[in-house]
């Protein structure tokens, strides 16, 4: 069993000099390049840019302190940013720091109740499906920063659809020293990758904020930066406690839930491809509940939403960090960051900042596997895919992620139905039977049905459909390839022997598996039937009905 016990406190039986200057060297890179990036996020989540530092100085360290994974890195990412912005929107940061509280809540007892192997019930193609339209949200909400439109409205826009219907009604306002800018920063961004190996070491974000800042700066370029709309604080975080009210947990109780299940998603598949990396094997509900008690630090230190950020965690791995000793540093050195450089950001222009979320939104897309699950996958997990992206995008994840879990249900119960099958047995003449030793005989006025397939609620009307005929004095169903049986199943088949027992007919069972033969003894169904009627054979079966003829 899985075995609530933080992974620091395994590993450091073990540790050695040599692996905590590794790990030192390793959280201080991690922390520059987890510096941009949470900046960006809080400001694509609608929140003061130094909330993204706080997130990623407190969740992170609490979450390393505590995980279940060796290396795995947290803070602020991508895929809360749209459900963070639509939250503070509608319930401002009070609500935020409620929901958030709440998230950490519930995942703590997730933690606590063993549930972290259940994410696996989850479909690929729902987490594609809106991973994939988070990206896009992301991509769609910098467009505005990116071309440095000047966008008049009367309220914040939240929703995806509004933002991109301002940047056609509003295109013609574009800032082309902004644009420049930006791609700028693009072309750094994108060819960094192939500058020599020495080169790859330094963050590319880093780079372009820094080329951005000279630019914009030396050039006297008329681009809007952070300081130029936010205030900016390099203030150390404070607890701050929102005014909790029973109406205030109900109105963001679902997002909550949302973030909590987002937050175990993310944080869990972030370990699995750590687990690869490093050749480990991560404790999945104690990251639960590190990711539980990240949460709910962060929220009442002021910061945001976190998880295991797969990027970061990599990044980890590749500079030498094997053990959370280099999460711990990496929010240590972001706090020294938040001190001593904080005020600087704001001289980030802010097309530097969509520049980077556009990477983001890019390498989160998993464009290729979508593509790959449009070209291959059955037309059932085709509908969730393209169902759940649509409603991420259009709508919400809330939405997406309620209505793609129902709909992959339904379509699971409809491919479960289809391959339930309830079939009597074929009946041959003696000059017509070929030779065979897997033809049996079957007693007179018998007949056989071989029940294939769960028998649920989906399917249970199979049952009904068995012909009883008055010249029938036994029916055997053969139930060998029955691996389950339900509550409405189980109704119907009392109505079968019910329907029998009036045409005096008697129901023999062949071969009940463990589960089925369960519900029934439960149900008092086997000793309605009699015992004697349970045969473990189909020989058996067929001599029962011999000796009632």
């Amino acid at each position: 069993m899985d075995k609530l016990k933080p992974k620091l406190f395994s590993v450091m039986k073990n540790y050695t000099k040599e692996q905590f200057g590794k790990d030192v060297i390793a959280g201080i890179i991690v922390a520059i390049i987890a510096l941009p990036l949470s900046i960006a996020l809080a400001l694509a989540s609608g929140v003061a840019p130094e909330r993204g530092i706080y997130t990623a100085i407190t969740a992170g360290f609490v979450i390393s302190f505590l995980g279940g994974s060796r290396v795995q890195i947290a803070g602020p990412t991508a895929a809360f940013a749209t459900i963070v912005a639509g939250i503070v929107a509608k319930n401002g940061m009070d609500g935020l720091i409620i929901a958030t509280l709440l998230a950490g809540l519930i995942l703590i007892l997730m933690g606590v109740f063993r549930l972290g192997n259940l994410i696996k019930f989850i479909p690929y193609t729902i987490t594609t499906g809106f991973t994939s339209g988070i990206a896009v949200t992301i991509f769609i909400g910098q467009i505005k920063d990116f071309l440095g439109l000047t966008v008049v409205s009367e309220e914040p826009l939240i929703e995806t659809m509004d933002k991109l219907k301002a940047v056609f009604v509003f295109i013609g306002t574009v800032n082309w020293q902004a644009v420049i800018v930006g791609m700028v920063c693009m072309v750094i961004l994108i060819g960094w990758s192939y500058l020599p190996g020495f080169c790859k070491r330094i963050p590319p974000s880093l780079i372009a904020v820094l080329v951005s800042i000279a630019m914009v700066r030396g050039l006297k370029m008329n681009v809007n930066t952070i300081g130029d709309l936010y205030e900016i604080s390099n203030k150390l975080p404070g607890i701050s406690l929102p005014s909790v009210s029973l109406a205030a947990v109900r109105n963001v109780l679902p997002d909550a839930f949302t973030i909590a299940i987002l937050a175990a998603i993310e944080s869990l598949l972030s370990c699995v491809v750590a687990d690869s990396m490093v050749n480990s094997r991560h404790r999945s509900n104690m990251e639960l509940i590190a990711q539980g008690a990240g949460n709910i630090t962060s929220a009442l230190f002021g910061g945001i939403p976190a998880t295991g950020a797969i990027a970061r965690t990599a990044a980890n791995v590749k500079n030498g960090g094997r053990t959370p000793i280099a999460g711990m540093v990496h929010a240590v050195t972001l706090l020294l960051i938040l001190v001593v450089l904080m005020p600087y950001a704001a001289l980030i222009p802010m097309p530097a900042i969509a520049a980077i979320l556009f990477m983001v939104a890019y390498n989160m897309s998993e464009w290729r596997k979508f593509v790959r699950l449009c070209r291959t996958a059955p037309k059932s997990d085709i509908i969730v895919l393209v169902t759940t992206f649509v409603l991420t995008v259009v709508f919400d994840l809330v939405v997406a992620i309620e209505i793609g879990i129902l709909l992959a249900a339904i379509l699971f119960m409809k491919r479960m139905s289809d391959v339930t099958e309830v079939e009597g047995w074929k009946y041959l003449d003696d000059e017509d039977a070929p030779d065979s030793l897997d033809l049996r005989e079957v007693p007179k006025n018998t007949v056989v049905y071989e029940v294939s397939g769960p028998l649920f609620f989906g399917a249970a009307d199979k049952i009904l459909k068995i012909t009883l005929d008055e010249k029938i004095n036994c029916l055997v169903l053969r139930m060998r390839s029955v691996s389950a049986i339900d509550a409405t199943a189980m109704h119907n088949m009392e109505q079968l022997y019910s329907d029998c027992e009036k045409k005096n007919i008697k129901l023999i069972f062949a071969h009940v598996n463990e589960q089925p033969m369960n519900v029934m003894r439960k149900s008092g169904f086997l000793d309605r039937v009699g015992n004697e009627n349970f045969c473990a054979h189909i020989d058996d079966a067929l001599q029962r009905a011999q000796d009632l003829q």
